[in-house]
């Protein structure tokens, strides 16, 4: 997983968080504060060593500021990433933990859910911050679980872009499913109401076995997903889906999931296009969560989330037309419009 060069400053600020008393232990990256306070989730994840977590929040700060500039929101990127701790802990203490740290940035940081953590934990950290979202929804207002909001945007997003690339709708269609967590399991419940086959890989063999009971979906092994006999190919889990290997034997004419920060390294986005594969950007399509967060954040309500991630599917359809019509990978077209973005310091119309 190498994120490209980027244009922009480096992060404007890289907190370590070690508390051996709770069990934290990870890193808080804040990339960007250009247009507001940097948002991005809290990832909590098993990883080897703190050098390894780093590099994933600064690679995931990075596109939180691209997606939040593309989507038009009032907010920076960052990241946290924290190191799930070997044997038994407090969870809800180490959560809290986190929040303390998150307070400590005075409003530089506002956090949600992401891989590995849920609204429970995010209510552990509100009783140590303010600076956190996706929590319970008050009356009337925006909030709760944003992985729907998530699925809901890729899903849009890959109909528009089926329609855009392959000229037809989903209905037909086969789509290969690269995980199926919350916000991949959601989309695939999306694909078969819409009438497309499922191709489904996941490591965790409960989460894949009930959506194959449930939804009449094909199970591969997780190697063989990005090879998979489809159309479509949706990368839902971690990162680097898109290498070299996997892009040489991809069969999909057509990429659109919502994992993050798709391409191991920046060269794939050019394989992608000579293989003839439309790319959706990652950082676009995966846009809803983080729009629902910045709504709840704001004090606004569902109505005002459902406007900003209606805009999502045009925005890719633009996108799309735009790298078509200049040659060039719709990654790169992307990138070129968030920084011009970010570097102007004005959000595009949400």
């Amino acid at each position: 997983m190498v994120a490209r060069p980027t244009r922009l400053a480096p992060p404007v600020e890289c907190v370590r968080l070690h508390d051996p008393e709770s069990g934290l232990d990870g890193v808080i990256a804040i990339h960007s504060t250009t247009l507001g306070p940097g948002a991005g989730g809290c990832r909590f994840w098993a990883y080897p060593g703190i050098d390894e977590a780093l590099a994933d929040a600064l690679r995931l700060a990075e596109g939180m500021s691209y997606k939040n500039a593309l989507a038009g929101l009032p907010l920076g990127g960052a990241k946290a990433v924290l190191r799930k701790p070997e044997g038994a802990f407090d969870r809800a203490k180490l959560f809290r933990a986190f929040g303390r740290a998150v307070e400590q940035l005075g409003g530089a940081y506002v956090t949600a859910e992401d891989v590995g953590t849920s609204v429970a934990d995010m209510q552990e950290v509100a009783r140590t911050t303010r600076h956190v979202a996706g929590l319970p929804p008050a009356a009337g207002r925006a909030g709760g679980d944003p992985s729907p909001w998530t699925a809901r945007g890729v899903f849009e997003s890959m109909r528009a872009a089926a329609r855009f690339a392959l000229d037809t709708d989903l209905a037909g269609l086969t789509v290969a499913v690269q995980g199926t967590g919350n916000v991949g399991a959601d989309l695939c419940r999306h694909l078969a109401d819409a009438g497309a086959r499922l191709v489904i890989a996941d490591p965790n063999p409960a989460r894949r076995d009930r959506l194959r009971a449930i939804l009449g979906a094909e199970v591969v092994d997780v190697g063989e997903i990005a090879s998979a006999r489809a159309e479509i190919f949706a990368p839902c889990a971690l990162g680097g889906a898109l290498n070299r290997d996997s892009v040489r034997a991809m069969k999909a004419k057509l990429v659109c999931g919502a994992a993050n920060n798709q391409l191991a390294s920046p060269e794939v986005a050019d394989m992608l296009r000579d293989r003839g594969i439309a790319y959706a950007p990652d950082y676009v399509v995966n846009a809803g969560g983080i729009i629902s967060v910045s709504a709840e954040y704001l004090g606004e309500n569902e109505s005002d989330v459902e406007a900003r991630v209606a805009q999502i599917a045009p925005r890719v359809t633009a996108l799309l037309d735009r790298a078509a019509r200049e040659g060039r990978s719709p990654a790169l077209v992307a990138d070129d419009m968030a920084e011009a973005v970010i570097a102007g310091g004005e959000r595009v119309a949400a």
